[in-house]
């Protein structure tokens, strides 16, 4: 990347630049009709399962038809979707932050078309290749980490067990009959790249033993100061070590000081955490980024640990499917799933969900129970 070292404008910082690295500005690639009208919208409407519509002030409408993706595409499928929008949608379509794809036009009757052309779509084993939904009180896409795919760090698997809960969740993507909107991710790993910290359902990998010291390797692979700087916990330290009669430099674990996030594997490969038959998954619960009705929220762990399983996670999944049936039961219109069961209490939500309850499920990031605990009205035990 090249930049001109003088006469830089803050207020234009595009301004003499030159650059071929980067995305292009987002701008550049908004629907014509978006573009006109940005801004300027009074209102949408669902007009179905994955259908919205979106009226501007100048009588304009835009009409966004939502389905279903992977998070990881293969270039086959890339040029699958360039090609629908291309066919109905003059070239245009974006994926949301949930890695759901969304196709705007302008013209009703392309969107019918485009519609029943999507419905046709099927992959080799019969699946949907572009299911439609995702909107409303229903559940979006999952997000997700990369997982055994690609990371170097995870305690489980990211597409399995989202394939898997997403199996036995497929009938609430296309409807929208929760009370609210439901969002679940999952991470691979307590890094949290996945943000399963503040959703209603969070999956998140957990490792149960500290890493492995590789001693022969340290030395040879790793720059020890980033080995320690990593640790968030301070748990990992210098050394020196006897190795083949000799005094080598090397690194040790604190194990009582350890929280098992793989931040030091990172950083050094001779620290190995993941372990074939350690590893699993915990269950986090009623996390929320929006302000609507109450504050946003942190999940809260309601499931320690579940081992891993694949390729179907059985027990991952059936915890999740019991989770949403007993909220969709009993939760009142628009409340979000902390919300019901802050206002049931958390003692009930375990009782409803069959899950076994102990002191160290409730608690937050910060601070430990003792100051959690019955220090205010709207927290309920």
């Amino acid at each position: 990347m090249t930049v001109t070292s003088s006469g830089y404008n803050p207020e234009k910082p595009m301004e003499n630049r030159v650059s071929d690295i980067g995305p292009r500005r987002y701008d550049e690639f908004y629907p014509p009709v978006i573009a006109r009208n940005k801004g300027k919208w009074l209102y949408h409407e669902f007009l179905a399962p994955g259908v919205l519509v979106h009226t501007a002030e100048s009588g304009e409408k835009v009409y966004t038809l939502r389905c279903g993706a992977s998070r990881l595409m293969s270039v086959t499928h890339l040029r699958e979707i360039c090609a629908i929008a291309d066919k109905y949608c003059k070239g245009f379509v974006r994926f949301t932050t949930r890695n759901n794809i969304e196709f705007m036009t302008d013209n009703p009757e392309d969107l019918q078309a485009l519609k029943a052309d999507l419905s046709t779509r099927a992959f080799p084993g019969g699946s949907q290749k572009f299911p439609v939904g995702g909107t409303g009180a229903g559940i979006s896409n999952i997000v997700h980490t990369q997982g055994w795919v690609h990371c170097h760090t995870p305690a489980t698997d990211a597409s399995g067990p989202v394939k898997a809960v997403m199996d036995e969740l497929f009938a609430e993507f296309g409807a929208m009959r929760l009370p609210a909107h439901l969002r679940i991710s999952l991470a691979c790993c307590i890094n949290m790249c996945g943000a399963v910290h503040c959703s209603d359902i969070g999956l998140v990998g957990v490792h149960r033993k500290p890493p492995m010291v590789d001693h022969e390797w340290t030395g040879r692979l790793c720059e020890m100061p980033l080995a320690v700087a990593s640790c968030p916990t301070g748990a990992v330290r210098q050394v020196k070590v006897e190795r083949n009669g000799e005094e080598v430099k090397s690194l040790a674990i604190n194990k009582d000081r350890c929280m098992y996030c793989g931040n030091c594997y990172t950083m050094c490969p001779a620290l190995p955490i993941s372990d074939g038959f350690g590893d699993g998954i915990a269950v986090m619960v009623g996390g929320k980024v929006s302000n609507r009705i109450t504050a946003p929220k942190f999940s809260k762990v309601v499931v320690a640990y579940i081992p891993n399983e694949p390729p179907r996670w059985p027990k991952v999944t059936a915890v999740v499917k019991n989770i949403v049936e007993i909220y969709a039961a009993g939760a009142r219109k628009y409340e979000r799933l902390g919300e019901w069961v802050e206002r049931i209490g958390w003692e009930r939500f375990f009782s409803l969900a069959g899950l076994e309850f102990t002191h160290h499920l409730i608690d937050d990031f910060r601070d430990p129970a003792y100051y959690t605990w019955r220090q205010t009205t709207q927290f309920k035990f």
